[in-house]
């Protein structure tokens, strides 16, 4: 007998939706973001953009995040950082990747990669997105979503609107960690 069969149609659409999003996001690690106001935990999605998810990973893993600022944040929109020089113009010494596209859509929580005019530029740079942004959907590569720690993300000082979001004396990220995910 199926397990439609055993549970009956009401039960199988209520374990679908329990355990969907778990199912979906399959991530085996986890990014944890400490800022001066908490932490922020990213559920990773090879699943989605595994070169992508792969450079992040080994970025955290040697430290390259420990301090770097939120250097481009715009209030109901996005909080960006991942750039060494703060200025939104820098980024690691690997190579930049490939654009890894997917119909997962940019709402709140939603991490992605920053990149430069070619879709094929993301290479240390990210955003978490303090609102919905359905115009970037299929335009950036999610990398993640926020599974824990939106209070934070929403605390991270924002820039000036008339300067794209530049923001003086910006917040930072104190320690980028991979986790496992429990």
């Amino acid at each position: 007998m199926t397990l439609l069969g055993r549970l009956g149609l009401s039960a199988a659409i209520g374990l679908a939706a329990l355990v969907g999003p778990v199912a979906a996001a399959s991530a085996k690690d986890m990014m944890v973001i400490t800022t001066k106001d908490g932490e922020i935990d990213v559920a990773l999605r090879p699943d989605l953009a595994p070169n992508h998810v792969k450079q992040i990973e080994a970025l955290a893993k040697r430290g390259f995040y420990d301090g770097i600022v939120f250097h481009r944040v715009i209030d109901g929109f996005m909080a960006q950082t991942g750039d060494p020089t703060g200025t939104g113009m820098g980024g690691s010494d690997l190579p930049d990747i490939k654009a890894e596209f997917s119909k997962q859509p940019f709402k709140r929580g939603t991490v992605g990669m920053a990149r430069a005019a070619d879709p094929n530029s993301a290479n240390s740079q990210f955003f978490i997105m303090l609102a919905d942004g359905s115009f970037l959907n299929g335009q950036y590569t999610v990398v993640g979503e926020v599974t824990k720690g939106m209070d934070v993300v929403d605390k991270i000082k924002k820039g000036d609107a008339k300067a794209n979001g530049t923001v003086n004396d910006p917040d930072k990220m104190v320690s980028v960690k991979i986790v496992q995910a429990k």
